[in-house]
């Protein structure tokens, strides 16, 4: 069955029928069967991280993409470190509140929405700041759809011995990432973005030796990443507790269509096609992209209102109607809509969206 609408945003997302169809069998958490296809998924990210499965590891937490964000910060941050947080947009200050509830030493480092989080900046807060242990920041930043350079951050930070984490929750499986490369040593993402599966949990690329020594860190239970890995090493990919048995094989048909499609490259190269279509076309009927090209992801777009009487609810109802679902606004100081372009969405899509946005527009593409 066809969905009624195209879904336009950053996860969920647009699934194939045969991701969805993949949900249609029931499996047992404790049978082989099961245990071999979450191992299965285990090494096909780190094949997609392009590190050494004897350095690193993929560890499934149960939950939303905010829970594996959470997992990482409970469960890696020692009583005695300090975390510093760069943010510029909503993620970016998600982290910071899951740093208060922990009662965990943050410094924030924030930035303007409309802009990157630059090594400059960073360079100077964690000069400015010796006690830094471990730090924090967001790829693309979903809010605006701005896209952060971790290759310019990740490997400075990790030079000066300070533990790194990123959040790619919306760019991993769609944006290449050499996580060995870059020296992350946490990175988290989730089933239902570039990869282009179903929400249900989300999943951490952890470097080993760093993981380990986080043993007994923990702040609860069923977020426990070292005890959800030592589990899965000892037991062979069997979950701590009840696991989303449908979302792990809907999400295993999911890596087997991205290799198919050609691997992250390709994708990468369809979704900035989607965008650099999308955002040329909406600049025709009148809609300017928030965020420069320069600093824009593949993944999710911002657009200013084009007049101060638009009414985003009555355009979003009539998009709607026509067959696609967008985003309203994030960010705090301009008003905007967002529009996504990841999932099973292609240049015949974004075609049929321009359309659609012209006739309610009354313009013409």
């Amino acid at each position: 069955m066809e969905n009624d609408y195209l879904l336009l945003t950053p996860g969920p997302l647009t699934t194939s029928e045969t991701v969805k169809k993949a949900m249609n069998k029931d499996y047992c958490t404790w049978d082989d069967d099961y245990k071999i296809i979450t191992e299965s998924i285990r090494s096909s990210l780190l094949k997609i991280a392009q590190v050494d499965p004897a350095n690193y590891t993929a560890v499934p937490i149960q939950g939303s993409g905010t829970y594996g964000v959470e997992s990482v910060i409970s469960s890696v941050m020692p009583e005695d470190g300090t975390l510093l947080i760069a943010m510029n947009g909503a993620y970016g200050e998600r982290i910071a509140q899951m740093a208060d509830v922990y009662g965990i030493n943050h410094v924030d480092l924030k930035v303007d929405e409309q802009q990157p989080v630059t090594a400059e900046l960073v360079k100077a807060e964690i000069e400015a700041h010796p006690e830094i242990t471990h730090f924090a920041m967001i790829h693309c930043e979903t809010t605006t759809g701005i896209l952060n350079p971790i290759e310019e951050i990740i490997p400075w930070v990790k030079a000066q011995g300070v533990v790194t984490i990123v959040d790619a929750m919306s760019s991993f499986g769609g944006i290449p990432i050499n996580v060995q490369e870059l020296e992350i040593d946490f990175l988290i993402s989730s089933t239902n973005k570039c990869i282009q599966g179903v929400p249900g949990f989300a999943f951490v690329i952890a470097n080993k030796l760093i993981l380990k020594g986080t043993k007994g860190n923990a702040r609860t239970l069923s977020l426990d990443l070292y005890d959800q890995y030592s589990e899965m090493e000892k037991n062979h990919g069997k979950w701590r507790f009840t696991s989303p048995t449908h979302v792990v094989h809907a999400f295993a048909q999911a890596l087997t269509e991205l290799e198919v499609e050609g691997g992250v490259e390709k994708r990468h190269l369809r979704y900035c096609e989607n965008q650099r279509k999308l955002s040329q076309g909406m600049d025709k009927l009148g809609f300017k992209q928030l965020i420069d090209d320069e600093f824009q992801s593949p993944i999710i777009t911002s657009f200013r209102y084009p007049t101060d009487d638009f009414d985003f609810s009555e355009f979003y109802q009539k998009l709607k109607t026509a067959g696609f679902v967008i985003y309203p606004g994030k960010i705090s100081m301009v008003p905007t809509f967002r529009i996504g372009n990841i999932g099973e969405v292609y240049d015949k899509d974004i075609d049929s969206l321009l359309g659609a946005i012209a006739k309610i527009s009354n313009a013409t593409v």
